[in-house]
C-alpha cells in the first residue's frame, strides 16, 4: 500500500514524499536473473516486486544486442528455473528468440515488474531491520522510496558500457559507437572499421563486419583463448562440464587445448597468442570467458578481418598503433566490455567489493547480511544465475513461511518499524 508521510525541513516547511512497504522481497533488474529470482519466490509462494530501469524486460538483450546475436552455449544451458526452451528451438537460440521465452517465462509467473524506475540508492537501516530503497520514476522524475525486508540485486554483471579513455579519440571525426550500440554491419559496407577487443563480441561484430563487405581490423591488445564452438558436432562446453566431474580442472584445460588445435590449428600464427593459464583456470580466476568461435576464425586467416596490436593515439580519421602503424580508418566499434554498477547505488561495502561483484566466491557469493542477495554476478552465464535464484528463493521462502506461523506478531513487528523509519 502507498502512503504519504509529512515531513518537516527546516529550510523548506512541509512538503510530501511517497512511499511504500513491499510485501516481501524486493528485486532490482528485470533481467533473466531477476526475473528467475522472481518466478522461485512464487514457486515458493512468497510474493515479490521488481523494478526496471528500462521500459522492457531483458533490456540488454532488447536494446543492446546486435541483430545476429545468438546464444554461445546450448539452450539446456541457458534455461531458467522450471522452465525449458521450446523443442523446437534450434541448439542454439537467436535473439528474437531467447526474446520471446523471456517473455514467455515472466508471463507464466505472472512477474509485472514496474518500468522506468532507476534505483538512486539503497542502504540498511539497521535501527528498523529494513532496507530503503530511493528510486526515481518516468520522464517526470518523480521521487519514490521503497522498505523492503529483503533486497535482491540483480542488476548483472553487464549493466554498464566500458569506453575506454584513449589517446586522440575525441578528435577521431568519424563514427565512434560502442558495441552495445551495433546492430549490423549493413551500414558500415564498404568502410574501414576498427574494431577495439577481441572477446566474443569483438570477434563476432568483425564476423558480421566482414560479412557485409566492410573492412574490419581487430584490436588484440593482450593474449585469447580462442576454442571451436563445437567438437565432431558437439559442444565444446558440454564436453567441458562432463571432464569436470571426472577430471582435475588442469587436465581438462589441457584436453581443450588439444582439441582446439586439433580443430582450429595453430591460431598465434594469425595474431592469437595464448594466455600461459589454462581457458577455464582462467575463466575461474580472472572471470575471463574464452572465445568460442562460429567462423570469425576463418575470416582471420582468409585476411578479411585483420589483427592488429594495441592502440597508441587517433587522429583525424586514422589511427597509430603501438608498432609505429598507421591505419585509415572511417568508424570505430568499442568492444570493449561492460560493468556492474552496483557501487553507484548500493550503500554497503561489506558483501559487495569496489568493482560491483559479491566479494565471496561462487557458490558463495549469493547472500550477504541483513536480508541483501546478489545474483546473475557469479561469472558463470545463464545457469550460475538460474543457481543463485533457486538458493535465494528457499532461503527467503524459509523466513517467509516462518514468519507467517505468527501473522499478529508479524503484522505488529513491521508497524513498529515502518513507524520507526517514518
Amino acid at each position: 500500500m502507498e502512503n504519504l508521510f509529512r515531513l518537516v525541513d527546516q529550510d523548506q516547511g512541509f512538503f510530501q514524499r511517497k512511499w511504500t512497504l513491499v510485501n516481501g522481497p524486493l528485486i532490482v533488474g528485470a533481467g533473466p536473473s531477476g526475473l528467475a529470482t522472481a518466478a522461485c519466490l512464487r514457486e515458493q509462494g512468497v510474493p515479490s516486486v521488481v523494478l526496471e530501469r528500462a521500459e522492457c524486460i531483458a533490456s540488454l538483450w532488447q536494446k543492446r544486442a546486435y541483430d545476429r546475436l545468438k546464444l554461445h552455449l546450448p539452450k539446456q544451458f541457458c534455461q531458467l528455473p522450471k522452465v525449458p526452451f521450446p523443442e523446437d528451438f534450434p541448439e542454439y537460440p537467436t535473439k528474437k528468440q531467447f526474446i520471446e521465452y523471456l517473455e514467455s517465462y515472466a508471463k507464466r509467473f505472472d512477474i509485472n515488474p514496474k518500468f522506468n524506475e532507476c534505483v538512486q540508492s539503497a542502504r540498511y537501516d539497521e535501527t528498523s531491520g529494513f532496507w530503503r530503497v530511493k528510486t526515481v520514476r518516468g520522464s517526470n522524475k518523480a521521487e519514490f522510496e521503497y522498505i523492503c525486508r529483503w533486497l535482491v540485486v540483480a542488476t548483472g554483471e553487464n549493466a554498464e558500457s566500458v569506453v575506454p579513455d584513449i589517446d586522440g579519440l575525441a578528435d577521431f571525426g568519424g563514427e565512434v559507437i560502442h558495441a552495445s550500440e551495433y546492430k549490423s554491419g549493413e551500414k558500415f559496407k564498404g568502410q574501414n572499421v576498427l574494431v577495439v577487443g577481441c572477446g566474443n563480441s569483438g570477434m563476432e561484430v568483425s564476423l558480421d563486419l566482414a560479412n557485409h563487405n566492410a573492412s574490419p581490423s581487430m584490436v588484440i591488445r593482450s593474449s585469447v583463448h580462442v576454442l571451436p564452438r563445437e567438437v565432431l558436432g558437439k559442444s565444446t562446453f558440454e564436453l567441458a562440464v562432463l571432464m569436470m566431474k571426472w577430471l582435475p580442472l588442469w587436465l581438462v584445460d589441457m584436453i581443450l587445448l588439444i582439441l582446439a588445435w586439433l580443430v582450429l590449428g595453430n591460431i598465434e600464427k594469425y595474431g592469437l597468442k595464448r594466455p600461459l593459464m589454462g581457458p577455464l583456470e582462467l575463466k575461474n580466476s580472472k572471470g575471463k570467458t574464452p572465445v568460442l568461435d562460429i567462423g570469425a576464425l576463418e575470416k582471420i586467416k582468409s585476411g578479411d578481418i585483420q589483427v592488429v596490436p594495441g592502440i597508441k593515439r587517433f587522429s583525424r580519421g586514422r589511427v597509430e598503433l603501438v608498432n609505429g602503424e598507421k591505419l585509415d580508418v572511417d568508424s570505430v566499434v568499442l568492444a570493449t566490455g561492460y560493468r556492474s554498477n552496483v557501487p553507484a547505488w548500493l550503500q554497503e561495502g561489506e558483501f559487495f567489493s569496489k568493482n560491483g561483484f559479491p566479494k565471496a566466491p561462487f557458490p558463495n557469493g549469493w547472500k550477504g547480511k541483513g536480508g541483501l542477495y546478489a545474483v546473475g554476478f557469479t561469472r558463470r552465464g545463464l545457469s550460475g544465475a538460474s543457481s543463485d535464484a533457486i538458493n535465494i528463493a528457499q532461503d527467503i521462502g524459509k523466513a517467509w513461511k516462518q514468519e507467517n506461523k505468527q501473522p499478529k506478531k508479524r503484522t505488529i513487528a513491521c508497524h513498529r518499524r515502518c513507524i520507526s523509519l517514518s
